[in-house]
C-alpha cells in the first residue's frame, strides 16, 4: 500500500518543505567500521610480510630473488582477508542501508508533521527495491577494498624484492598504501550516504504524490560544481521522478547522486482549494 498524505488544515498556497540532509553520524559510523576492518587487515599483512621479508632479506640484499616465499605469504593473506571482508560485507551493508532508510523516513515524517501534514508511511516495493540495490552496491564496494589493497601490496613487495630494497622502505610504502585505502573508505562512506539518502527521499516523495522540488546547493568541502551552484542560487525547480538536467554532465540527475555532491531538494506541496 502506498503512503498517504493528509493535511489537517488545507491551504491554497503551496508549501515548500525543508530538505532531508544526509546524516553525518551514519557516514562516520560506516567509515569507522570500514577503518577497523582495514586496520586489522593491514596489521596482519605487515606482520606476516615483515616476518617473511626478514627471513629472506640477506638474499634480497645480494640481489637474489626469494619471491616465491613472499608470493606464498601474499596468497595466504589474500585468501584470508578476502574471505573476512566477504563474510562481513552483507552485515555491514545491511546495517548501513537500514540506518539511512530509518533516519531519512523519520526526518521526512517530522518535516511533514511540523508543516501540519499527517502521513502514514508503508514499506512499498519501490522502497524494498532501493534497499536491495543499496545493499548490493555497498557489498560490492566493501569487497573491492581488500581486493584493491592486496593487489597493490603485492606489487609493492615484489618491486622491493626485484630492486633489493630494505624492509624500512617497503614498510613505508605499505603505510602509504594504508593511507590511500583509508581515504577511499572515507569516500565510499560519505558518497554512499549521500546517494542512499537521495534515493530513499525520492522514493518517499514520489509515493506521497509529490512531483516537484527546488534544488538546494550544498558545498561538499571541495570546489563547488558551477552548474549546481547556479541551480541553487536560482532556486531551480525539477521533476522529482526524473531529476534535474545538469548541463555539465548532459543528463538528468538527483541531488546527491554525483560523487562529492551534497546538494538536496526541497519538495513542493502544491496548493489546493
Amino acid at each position: 500500500m502506498a503512503s498517504k498524505l493528509r493535511r489537517k488544515t488545507p491551504k491554497a498556497k503551496e508549501t515548500i518543505l525543508r530538505p532531508v540532509h544526509p546524516n553525518a553520524g551514519i557516514a562516520a559510523e560506516y567509515q569507522r567500521r570500514l577503518d577497523a576492518l582495514i586496520q586489522d587487515m593491514h596489521d596482519s599483512v605487515v606482520y606476516w610480510l615483515t616476518a617473511t621479508y626478514r627471513q629472506n632479506e640477506p638474499r634480497i640484499a645480494l640481489d637474489e630473488t626469494p619471491a616465491d616465499a613472499l608470493r606464498r605469504s601474499m596468497k595466504e593473506l589474500s585468501s584470508r582477508w578476502l574471505k573476512r571482508f566477504d563474510s562481513m560485507s552483507t552485515k555491514m551493508a545491511e546495517y548501513f542501508a537500514q540506518s539511512v532508510e530509518k533516519r531519512s523516513t523519520a526526518v521526512m515524517k517530522k518535516i511533514l508533521k511540523d508543516g501540519g501534514w499527517t502521513v502514514s508511511f508503508q514499506i512499498t516495493p519501490a522502497m524494498r527495491d532501493i534497499m536491495d540495490a543499496t545493499i548490493h552496491q555497498n557489498v560490492a564496494l566493501i569487497k573491492s577494498i581488500p581486493a584493491q589493497y592486496l593487489e597493490q601490496v603485492e606489487g609493492i613487495v615484489m618491486r622491493g624484492v626485484q630492486s633489493g630494497r630494505d624492509l624500512g622502505q617497503v614498510s613505508k610504502d605499505l603505510q602509504d598504501r594504508l593511507g590511500v585505502t583509508r581515504r577511499r573508505a572515507a569516500l565510499i562512506s560519505k558518497d554512499q550516504n549521500n546517494k542512499a539518502t537521495a534515493a530513499f527521499n525520492k522514493a518517499r516523495q514520489v509515493e506521497l504524490g509529490l512531483t516537484e522540488a527546488v534544488w538546494v546547493h550544498s558545498g561538499g568541502g571541495r570546489e563547488s560544481r558551477p552548474s549546481h551552484l547556479k541551480a541553487g542560487r536560482e532556486q531551480t525547480r525539477y521533476t522529482i521522478s526524473e531529476g534535474w538536467f545538469d548541463p555539465a554532465v548532459g543528463q538528468k540527475i538527483q541531488p546527491g547522486e554525483l560523487i562529492h555532491c551534497k546538494c538536496v531538494g526541497r519538495p513542493v506541496i502544491k496548493g489546493f482549494s
